[in-house]
């Protein structure tokens, strides 16, 4: 009984318990705790608690202890000593950063639309269409950021180099993590599909500078978006810093 009213009182409660073999229970916390990261049921600054992450999860605290070790490897998670582990936080420096990169990739990818392989062409128009299938389903807001963002990565791969869509998967990673700390948009995902559809169709007519120019536009917005709703300022002033 004490237990039950442990978990209800953390905002563990909608984490799935993992019951496995010692070799993938790691993993599968690992997962478990992106998985509810990224949906945003974990918000940014929440503490990690071994005591309360291990029975929600039915595992033991060496196992959550070791999947909060590749959280705060791959920056899910922050350490703080004498305070523990906690939800990273994203900052407008980062976030910036970020966005500004995506831009460079993506961008690139748009003005290669002519001399792209049609397998690459056909790849945006895919992801076009799956991002759309589940818009009109009303989908979790997970697959919508997922899909939303594979948008994004066909644009780079038009540029056909393996290298640079690696790249540009790394970026997605790190923006997942601010996505996932906004509230949820999946009001937006209608405009967000219907802007996305305006680009290909630039592409699709061969104006590729009109297409580049929505693009630049998207992700400005994009990154003024996530900033407002994260309440971060993206110029603080010196005495924030």
């Amino acid at each position: 009984m004490t237990g039950e009213t442990q978990t209800a009182e953390t905002p563990f409660g909608s984490l799935v318990s993992i019951g496995l073999e010692q070799t993938s229970t790691v993993d599968r916390v690992v997962e478990e705790l992106r998985r509810a990261v990224f949906e945003g049921e974990l918000e940014s600054g929440t503490p990690l608690r071994e005591v309360a992450l291990a029975e929600s999860l039915g595992v033991s605290r060496p196992t959550v202890r070791e999947a909060l070790t590749v959280l705060v490897a791959d920056g899910l998670a922050t350490r703080e000593p004498h305070r523990g582990v906690a939800v990273a936080t994203p900052d407008p420096e980062s976030i910036g950063d970020v966005s500004r990169a995506r831009g460079v990739l993506e961008l690139a990818g748009v003005r290669h639309w002519d001399s792209a392989d049609e397998a690459d062409r056909e790849a945006v128009r895919t992801a076009l269409q799956e991002y759309g299938a589940a818009v009109a389903r009303a989908a979790e807001y997970g697959e919508l950021n997922r899909r939303h963002l594979a948008i994004h990565l066909s644009l780079v791969g038009l540029t056909g180099s393996p290298r640079l869509v690696a790249m540009a998967a790394q970026l997605t990673a790190e923006l997942r993590l601010a996505l996932a700390q906004v509230d949820r948009v999946r009001q937006n995902a209608s405009d967000q599909a219907a802007s996305h559809q305006h680009l290909l169709d630039l592409l699709e007519a061969g104006d590729v500078d009109a297409a580049a120019a929505e693009l630049e536009e998207h992700l400005q917005g994009a990154e003024s978006a996530i900033l407002e709703r994260l309440g971060l300022d993206p110029n603080p002033s010196p005495a924030d810093q």
